[in-house]
């Protein structure tokens, strides 16, 4: 992990099982960084004090009494400060609580070097990630993010999932390290080795789910292990949906399924107006195999969804208008159409022989998005105005899939020949005559 610090990937995001020595990886970065970069600032944030003052900083001193003498006498140890002597200022590592009400903790450093250190990162509310953005951008600047992976949602589990192509990422089980696998036993005595405890404590995995969210990560996972099966996604003609971004932070993303597969992985664009949208639908049709052309187009009709609607429909194109904001065609159990969809895709990833492909950014949208209950009892999927409050991005994919199950699966209509072909498939076209005769 170290030498990923070193071969320009200066984002390093760390899950790991109790008892590995994560906390000490982090305090020989803290050193390494300190010993060998000037002038240099490092930044160490937790969501606790505690975990600050009481577990890292009490790990860098272990450790900074064991270096060689040139080493250690350079640096000067204090409550949360490590710094090296005689720099004035600028050279030393802080450390700094990570509170939502306080997310200035990673923000104000800048140096030639610098480095930024989140420990338990999982617990870390994502205003502070929100807040540190900017330096964590900074040219040339390192992040290392490490926690044990408690929850499925949250900018730590983003850079295994959805951002994982801007990460380098890692997984520690306790079972690959000696000296952690102690209490191993004790937590499949307790909890079974199929619980998220287990997953947590032992695998370094992230829990399947979260209590309250609408599909488990179980389900994901088990779709994307099975194989392709053209045979059975045949049967049905494959339908698009189309989910039309509203706002300069959200994406259009277009989801395509046939029956039982996800036939790709979604894909999605920024800052298209309507008639450029329209446009790129337009040029993904004419460039399907007209035999894999969709049975229909679900397009979300609200708001600029309609001009896009308007614009395919003119091309002739097989577009169906959906409003997700309307009641639902189940009004019993669900209070909009979009909770009903929301729990069709549920019920299609529950089935055992749905396939998706391998993308890690659809199944964190799919797996983050929590749910209740109305007064009336009625089921309501939190809606995107929630998620952003709470940190958590538009889920664009994730709609865009969901708005296949908004009309009927129609089965495939085969190509049939024309006439003349019907009649004509061999040759000559029938036994002693050839063209030339006819």
């Amino acid at each position: 992990m170290l030498a990923d610090l070193g071969s320009g990937r200066e984002r390093l995001s760390i899950r790991s099982g109790h008892g590995v020595g994560k906390t000490a990886l982090l305090a020989w970065i803290v050193l390494w960084f300190l010993s060998t970069h000037h002038p240099c600032k490092v930044g160490c944030t937790a969501p606790s004090a505690h975990q600050l003052e009481d577990v890292l900083w009490p790990e860098i001193a272990q450790w900074l009494v064991r270096l060689r003498p040139f080493f250690r006498r350079r640096l000067a140890l204090g409550r949360l400060m490590l710094q090296v002597k005689g720099s004035r200022g600028t050279a030393f590592a802080v450390g700094r609580t990570a509170r939502p009400e306080q997310p200035e903790a990673l923000q104000g450093l800048h140096a030639d070097n610098l480095l930024m250190l989140v420990d338990e990162a999982s617990g870390v509310d994502d205003r502070i990630f929100e807040a540190a953005l900017g330096t964590m951008s900074t040219p040339g600047a390192i992040t290392v993010l490490a926690g044990n992976p408690t929850r499925p949602a949250g900018f730590f589990f983003d850079t295994h999932n959805r951002l994982a192509e801007r990460w380098t990422g890692h997984r520690v089980s306790s079972a690959d390290v000696p000296r952690a696998r102690g209490h191993i036993e004790d937590i499949v005595a307790r909890w079974g080795s199929d619980s998220n405890v287990y997953r947590v404590r032992v695998e370094g995995e992230f829990p399947l789910s979260a209590e309250d969210s609408v599909i488990s990560r179980a389900w994901c996972e088990a779709a994307q292990r099975r194989r392709r099966s053209d045979g059975a996604a045949s049967a049905a003609a494959p339908v698009w949906g189309l989910d039309v971004a509203r706002f300069g932070d959200d994406r259009s993303a277009l989801a395509k399924r046939c029956g039982n597969l996800l036939l790709e992985p979604v894909r999605a664009w920024r800052g298209a107006d309507t008639m450029a949208t329209a446009g790129k639908v337009l040029a993904e049709w004419n460039a399907t195999d007209p035999m894999e052309r969709p049975a229909r187009i679900v397009v979300d009709d609200v708001g600029i969804g309609a001009g896009v609607l308007d614009r395919l429909r003119e091309h002739g194109l097989p577009v169906t208008g959906v409003n997700v904001g309307e009641a639902a065609l189940d009004c019993d159990h669900y209070a909009r159409l979009r909770d009903e969809l929301w729990f069709k895709g549920r019920a299609w990833l529950m089935r055992e022989d749905t396939v998706l492909p391998a993308d890690p950014a659809l199944v964190g949208e799919l797996t983050s998005v929590g749910y209740s209950f109305t007064s009336t009892g009625r089921i309501e999927v939190e809606s995107k105005a929630e998620l952003k409050r709470r940190g958590q991005p538009s889920p664009d994919l994730a709609d865009a899939f969901l708005l296949t199950f908004a009309v009927r699966d129609e089965p495939r209509v085969k190509r049939k020949l024309k006439p003349w072909r019907q009649s004509y498939r061999g040759w000559p076209p029938w036994p002693g005559r050839t063209w030339m005769s006819m």
